[in-house]
Formats: structure tokens, sequence, C-alpha cells
């Protein structure tokens, strides 16, 4: 088990997910690097003209229970517990 600090430097930084093990089985978060690119689809598209050049800046989202994604809103519990640890699965795509 590992504190929050260890998991961002050790783990989510090399591309690897974590979890707090008081979470359900399934939920996970990982890090999703930072980006430049043109708008080509929605729902950008809705927002942007096709070939608007964005950069999506670095930030932490998690996995849901039901495989849905969505931005992790970190909480004051979770940066001090220290029952953080790796989640690898079969299905994890290096």
């Amino acid at each position: 088990m590992y504190s929050f600090g260890e998991v961002v430097d050790k783990f989510l930084m090399n591309g690897v997910r974590v979890r707090r093990a008081a979470w359900v089985e399934g939920v996970f978060i990982f890090l999703v690097k930072g980006s430049t690119f043109n708008v080509n689809r929605a729902p950008l598209l809705g927002h942007y003209p096709a070939g608007t050049q964005i950069t999506y800046h670095p930030h932490i989202d998690m996995c849901l229970q039901t495989g849905e994604i969505c931005v992790w809103g970190i909480n004051q519990e979770d940066v001090l517990e220290s029952d953080w640890e790796t989640y690898i699965t079969e299905d994890k795509v290096e």
C-alpha cells in the first residue's frame, strides 16, 4: 500500500492505473497526458469549428464500475489515505 504522493510519482506518471483499496472493484484512476490536436468530431465540433487546434492539459480520469470515464474530483480523504495500490488487469493495453 502507498500514499497518494507515492502513487503519483511511482505509478500515475508512468502510465500505471491506481486505486484505493476501499473503492469498489473495477474503479481506478489514471493519468491522461496532455496533447494538441485539431477538432474533427463531436463533442468538440459543437463548440469549435472543424480544424481548430486544441491543447488538452494533463489531468486524472476515473474509470467507474460501469466502465464509464469521468474527470476525477480529488478529495482530502483520498489524498490523506495510505491504502493506494496499483490496478493491473488483463485488458490493460501498454
